[in-house]
C-alpha cells in the first residue's frame, strides 16, 4: 500500500506546520460576523502607506516580466541607508524565508541548533525539518537566558537563534548583554540575530547590530518589512552578514523569491520616514492603552518592546480566546509557546484596541 509518509524526510514526518493567526475571512465564514477586529498577527494597523500604494500602481504594467532576481535596487538602497556593502545582503520572501535559508545553508542532521524557550516557532520548526537536534534553553523572565545558552554550546552546535525583541513575549536584550554574548560564541557557531521588531525600539536602545557584523563574521542579522513598514502581505525581508556567508546563502536562494511588487514596495517604504514614525507613534499610544486596561483589570502582562502585548488571563485562556472570536475579536493563543495562560494581542488602531478592551471587560465580568 502506498505510504507517502515513508517517502518523506525524517524531519518532515512528524512536523507540525506553522499556525498563522486566524484570518478575518475565515471567522466571517464560520460565525457570520461582520466588523471583525484582528489583533493576532502583529501587523501594522495603518495599512500600506500612500507612497507605497502609488509605487505599486506604477509597477503593475511590468508584471508580465520576471522580477530582478538579484534585487539590485533594493540592495543598493539598503546599503546606502545603513552603510553596508550590497555583497552583505540576502533578500527574502519575508525574514521568515531568510531564517529558513540560513539554516538550510549551514545546518545538517549532524548538528545542534540552540534557541530559547518562548521564542519564535520557526526556529524549532526549521531545525526539525532539516533533521538537526534542537536545544531549547529555558527562558529567564520570559526571555533569553544568554549565560545558559552559552553553556549549552557543544562541539555539535552549528547555530544559535536570538530574537531581539522576542516574539511572542516582547522581551528585550540590551546592547551590552548582546555584544558580550556574541563575543563569547565560537567563530564556528553562527549567531542569527532576528530583529523583526527593531524599528519599535527606541533609537538610543537599539543595538548597532549591522556594525557588529564587521567585527563578528559569524553574526547574521535579519530584519523584515512586515511590521513597522506595513508590508506583511507583500513578503519582504533581508539578512545582513559577512559577504562570504551572503554568497553561500544566495547560492541556495530561489532566484525570484521576492516578486516585483515586493521589491518596489520595500524600496519606497525605506524612504517613507513619515510613515515609519507614524507607525511607531501609533504603536506607542496603543501599548499605553492596553497596559492601562491590564492594570485596571488586574491582569499581569509581559513588558513588550514589540508591537504586541502578551497578557496573562488565567487557566481559561483557550476558552477566552474562543469567546473573543464570538465577540468579533481575533487575538493569538500562545499555548504552543508553552504559555497556556496567556494571549498575545497585537497593537491596533485606537478603536480596535478599544474593541478588544470592551470585549474583555464583558467576558471577564
Amino acid at each position: 500500500m502506498f505510504d507517502a509518509k515513508q517517502l518523506a524526510n525524517q524531519g518532515i514526518r512528524n512536523l507540525q506546520p506553522y499556525q498563522a493567526g486566524k484570518p478575518i475571512e475565515e471567522l466571517e465564514r464560520e460565525l457570520g460576523i461582520q466588523g471583525i477586529v484582528k489583533l493576532a498577527s502583529n501587523e501594522n494597523p495603518l495599512g500600506l502607506s500612500s507612497k507605497v500604494r502609488a509605487a505599486l500602481q506604477e509597477t503593475l504594467s511590468g508584471l508580465a516580466r520576471y522580477p530582478d532576481a538579484n534585487g539590485f535596487y533594493l540592495k543598493s538602497k539598503l546599503a546606502k541607508k545603513f552603510g553596508l556593502d550590497s555583497a552583505q545582503l540576502t533578500l527574502g520572501n519575508g525574514s521568515n524565508d531568510v531564517l529558513e535559508l540560513v539554516a538550510r545553508t549551514f545546518v545538517n542532521a549532524e548538528h545542534e541548533v540552540i534557541f530559547s524557550q518562548h521564542a519564535f516557532v520557526v526556529y524549532p520548526l526549521v531545525t526539525q525539518a532539516i533533521g538537526a537536534k534542537g536545544i531549547a534553553v529555558p527562558a529567564k523572565d520570559y526571555g533569553h537566558d544568554l549565560d545558559t545558552m552559552l553553556a549549552a554550546i557543544t562541539d555539535k552546535t552549528r547555530m544559535i537563534f536570538v530574537a531581539n525583541p522576542n516574539n511572542p513575549t516582547g522581551t528585550f536584550l540590551s546592547s551590552e548583554a548582546l555584544q558580550s554574548f556574541i563575543s563569547k560564541v565560537p567563530e564556528n557557531v553562527l549567531i542569527i540575530l532576528d530583529e523583526a521588531y527593531s524599528e519599535y525600539v527606541a533609537e538610543d536602545e537599539r543595538a548597532p547590530s549591522f556594525a557588529w557584523v564587521a567585527e563578528y563574521p559569524n553574526l547574521i542579522v535579519t530584519r523584515t518589512f512586515s511590521k513597522a513598514y506595513g508590508l506583511a502581505g507583500l513578503r519582504a525581508g533581508y539578512a545582513v552578514s559577512h559577504p562570504d556567508i551572503a554568497d553561500l546563502m544566495n547560492r541556495g536562494r530561489q532566484p525570484f523569491n521576492m516578486n516585483s511588487l515586493s521589491l518596489r514596495a520595500a524600496e519606497v517604504a525605506l524612504d517613507d520616514e513619515d510613515y515609519l514614525q507614524q507607525s511607531v507613534a501609533v504603536n506607542a499610544a496603543g501599548m499605553e492603552q492596553l497596559i492601562a486596561f491590564c492594570e485596571s483589570a488586574g491582569l499581569n502582562y509581559i513588558p513588550s518592546h514589540g508591537n504586541f502585548l502578551t497578557i496573562e488571563v488565567g487557566d481559561n485562556a483557550a476558552e477566552l480566546y474562543q469567546q473573543l472570536l464570538h465577540e468579533g475579536v481575533i487575538v493569538r493563543p500562545v499555548a504552543g509557546y508553552e504559555l497556556p495562560r496567556h494571549l498575545r494581542v497585537s497593537i491596533g488602531l485606537p478603536e480596535e484596541n478599544e474593541a478588544f478592551i470592551r470585549a474583555m471587560r464583558k467576558l471577564l465580568g
